[in-house]
């Protein structure tokens, strides 16, 4: 039975692989069938941002206008799928707006779990001067499930252990060589000592990538080392790698490079080309790194 079901999900499927989707993304979705794709990854164009290429959507309509194609979105993810959403809210009238907040508590009114978030630090960013505050150097990627249960390998995205290593389980305590409990009681107690010896250890839910240095003729690229960490986290290869606002071309340069299929919507022409085109050259996949 559940290999017919899978047969099924595959038949269904076929047809939406490696494609670019001339269209604005509601409508595109509203054509595809349920539960296809095993990974969302997407920054849509900001709130009253991008007026010259997408129009802006003033930060009061935002949560509103993007709550539709969350829906969509939930529809043609499968059970065990991810949705990573890269947003950041903007300044408006002297404060940070709440549309995003607002996007997150209308996404759980759908049924999503709000899993995590991870923050995107931006390495590189351009300093400036500002009245009121500082440089904006990260930008939030939300998690949003299904379910509890979903395909993460988590092994597939580990990091250097680190110098702090090397003195920090030089000379062991007794309670690093047990489960200690934390001194706030929160449950998260760990035993200290399971680290030595080991070169490789899960990475925390900051992620540090430099912004896209060459956009592509894309106002609002972002680097190919941020989709690539979630395609790793949350697929393995022939999975289905679905971005909504395709722009110019990024998540699925780095699904095709990494061996996941990909789907890509955008409404604008000149995009689709420039993704178009991107994705038949292989010295930009080759940028990507596996």
């Amino acid at each position: 039975m559940a290999s017919s079901i899978t047969a099924d999900v595959e038949d269904r499927a076929s047809h939406w692989r490696d494609r670019i989707i001339e269209s604005d993304c509601e409508s595109a979705l509203r054509t595809m069938p349920s539960d296809i794709v095993d990974l969302v990854v997407t920054s849509p164009p900001y709130a009253d941002k991008r007026k010259s290429t997408y129009g802006g959507t003033h930060p009061d309509d935002y949560a509103e206008w993007f709550l539709p194609i969350a829906g969509e979105l939930k529809r043609v993810l499968k059970p065990d799928g991810t949705f990573i959403l890269n947003i950041k809210e903007k300044t408006y009238n002297g404060e940070r707006h709440s549309y995003v907040f607002d996007i997150i508590a209308g996404m759980r009114k759908q049924g999503w779990l709000w899993t995590e978030e991870f923050i995107w630090h931006k390495r590189n960013c351009y300093p400036g001067k500002w009245p009121n505050r500082f440089r904006d150097a990260w930008e939030r990627c939300l998690q949003f499930n299904k379910q509890k249960k979903f395909n993460m390998y988590q092994e597939s995205v580990m990091v250097p252990t680190g110098d702090w290593a090397k003195a920090r389980l030089k000379n062991l305590s007794e309670t690093d060589k047990r489960r200690d409990e934390s001194k706030v009681k929160s449950g998260f107690g760990k035993n200290v000592s399971k680290w030595v010896g080991r070169t490789m250890v899960y990475p925390s839910n900051v992620l540090h990538f430099a912004t896209e240095s060459n956009n592509r003729s894309h106002s609002a690229a972002f680097p190919f080392a941020l989709p690539e960490w979630f395609i790793k986290l949350f697929t393995k290869e022939g999975d289905l790698v679905l971005d909504p606002f395709l722009g110019s071309g990024t998540t699925a340069i780095a699904a095709k490079a990494l061996g996941r299929r990909y789907l890509g919507i955008e409404v604008k022409a000149d995009y689709v080309e420039l993704a178009t085109k991107a994705l038949q050259n292989p010295a930009l996949a080759r940028r990507v790194g596996k």
